[in-house]
């Protein structure tokens, strides 16, 4: 059974059978991998650890990190504004030219894109990619597959060097419980031009690999503390591990873990950095330059 037999409702593939498909052009120009298109490719998948402010993304930049996300959740909790509202728009565009800066690729989790309008979304695109950021993530919150892909093709055509991570919420929002939805879904938006898609809440083995092998893009998938190691994941076939707000949660809950040991009298567990090591970091914002990165205007 063909591709074209295996998805009946598939948009024809822009590759090879639409030069019209605005994600045809997308692929025409965009001629070589960037740096980060790069960190998908073989070998282990790339850890992706996603920060929240300058001083979380410049300390996994310090240990080793060459590419880092962002978190929505941290971005709005930081600010006392709800996650998936729509409400960060400016903050997100803020914390991408500041952490743009630093010695490592930025992929920004911009949410659905804070708007409706594919144009809107593409000038979003436009903002992102002018601060320096090297991906956008841009889920889909259950809405019609058929507009989240349309999102994803302005966006491609607007920034075709701006690596897009399409995600579905079938397994976040939904029960997912239905293979063919997500499968559909995930078609339409690599049809459109994503370079990777994700599916968070993800964590069944037999389903991932089944998902790898239905997949022209690499698979995205949130690392869960019971769910398969990143090696298992990276033997699955999985090409990105993205942490999401692990971090941002574990830190909040390093702070509540800390003041407990302080109250019952117990000296105060876990590993604080030093006052001058979280000073240092202020210090750490030369970035990485040449062909392919992303590059701020003056």
């Amino acid at each position: 059974m063909n591709a074209d037999q295996r998805h009946p409702s598939r948009p024809p593939d822009p590759r090879t059978g639409d030069p019209a498909h605005p994600a045809a052009a997308v692929r025409r120009t965009a001629s070589r991998p960037t740096p980060f298109a790069a960190l998908h490719g073989t070998g282990s998948p790339l850890l992706l650890p996603n920060a929240w402010d300058h001083a979380s993304a410049a300390l996994l930049a310090g240990g080793g990190f060459a590419a880092i996300g962002t978190t929505s959740l941290g971005v709005a909790a930081s600010a006392g504004l709800p996650d998936g509202a729509g409400a960060t728009r400016e903050l997100t565009v803020r914390l991408a030219r500041q952490l743009a800066a630093g010695p490592y690729l930025v992929s920004v989790d911009a949410e659905d894109g804070f708007a409706q309008d594919p144009d809107e979304v593409a000038a979003l695109a436009r903002e992102l990619a002018a601060a320096g950021a090297a991906g956008v993530n841009l889920e889909d919150g259950l809405g019609p597959a058929e507009a989240h892909a349309a999102k994803i093709a302005a966006v491609k055509a607007a920034v075709p060097d701006l690596f897009v991570n399409a995600r579905t919420d079938t397994h976040w929002l939904g029960d997912g419980t239905d293979d063919r939805d997500t499968l559909h879904r995930l078609d339409l938006y690599q049809q459109a031009g994503a370079d990777c898609v994700f599916v968070p809440g993800l964590t069944d083995p037999t389903r991932i690999s089944a998902l790898v092998k239905s997949l022209d893009v690499p698979l995205n998938i949130l690392y869960s503390p019971s769910g398969p190691p990143v090696a298992h994941l990276a033997d699955l076939g999985v090409r990105r591990v993205s942490l999401g707000s692990f971090l941002y949660r574990r830190a909040l809950g390093a702070v509540l873990d800390a003041v407990g040991d302080i109250r019952a009298g117990r000296p105060a567990g876990g590993t604080a950095p030093a006052y001058d090591a979280v000073q240092a970091l202020s210090r750490r914002s030369s970035r990485p330059t040449g062909p392919g990165y992303p590059r701020r205007p003056r």
